[in-house]
């Protein structure tokens, strides 16, 4: 066998001790399980959003809550996401409308404890995954230099006996201890863009339910103010010419 078949990566992996092996094969799984949980993620994350959106749409063109309720349960029995927040809320809503002599002053925070308690869940759900990937990616490049320096450290090891060592006898053994370093940073990379990616995109969809948790909160106290008036209300502010006009359901 000639010395550049010897030098192919596969020959370096088949010649590479039992140790720099098992950590080439461990990160080989670890890499394999990051983009598994990248691709799952990825699909979740987009049907989240377009759930949101389609909502989103649906919620401000108007109606009643109760018709919106009903439209949910018809496009999904166990609906995720916003359509979730919105189902929690007027379900309690409308237990607490079933009482006697409801005011906002206890509507209102029911209402939001109901919501939080589902955002909670529904983060729960879609964090999950991340800490593998932030994993992954802190912890790989890190056990790829452990093989590195096994490898390199039973190359010299392996000269002790030479009087007179060569290039060309120690070049196979830091090789094959270079490929556990590229093997880390082959599981780390894309383990640390997606989760900084996914990172980003939670984020974005947090901060868009919890303004539809206050926009459904406000519309409860609204419908059960004027169900039990108490005192004035100011008129509604008039949107801004860049704004979209949205219009608010009814209770």
């Amino acid at each position: 066998m000639n010395v550049a078949t010897d030098m192919s990566l596969w020959s370096l992996v088949l010649q590479a001790s039992p140790l720099v092996k098992a950590v080439l094969v461990i990160l080989l799984l670890a890499s394999i399980a990051s983009w598994v949980v990248i691709f799952s993620k990825r699909r979740l994350m987009k049907s989240t959003v377009k759930e949101m959106e389609w909502f989103e749409d649906r919620f401000w063109s108007g109606g009643n809550v109760r018709d919106i309720y009903e439209e949910i349960h018809r496009h999904d029995d166990h609906p995720e996401g916003m359509p979730a927040l919105f189902k929690s809320g007027y379900e309690e809503l409308r237990r607490q409308r079933n009482q006697v002599d409801v005011t906002s002053v206890d509507v209102v925070p029911s209402v939001q404890r109901a919501m939080r308690v589902t955002l909670s869940r529904e983060l729960e759900r879609l964090e999950s995954g991340l800490a593998f990937l932030a994993t992954v990616g802190s912890i790989s490049p890190y056990v790829g230099l452990f093989g590195t320096v096994w490898g390199i450290m039973s190359a010299f090891i392996g000269l002790g006996d030479v009087r007179q060592a060569s290039l060309s006898m120690v070049a196979p053994g830091i090789a094959e201890a270079l490929i556990a370093t590229a093997m880390g940073l082959f599981a780390a990379i894309p383990a640390v863009v997606a989760y900084n990616l996914f990172s980003n995109r939670l984020d974005f969809i947090e901060k868009r339910f919890e303004t539809f948790m206050e926009e459904m909160a406000g519309i409860v106290e609204r419908g059960v103010t004027a169900a039990n008036p108490v005192k004035r209300e100011r008129a509604p502010r008039k949107p801004e010419p860049s704004e979209p006009v949205r219009t608010a359901p009814e209770l």
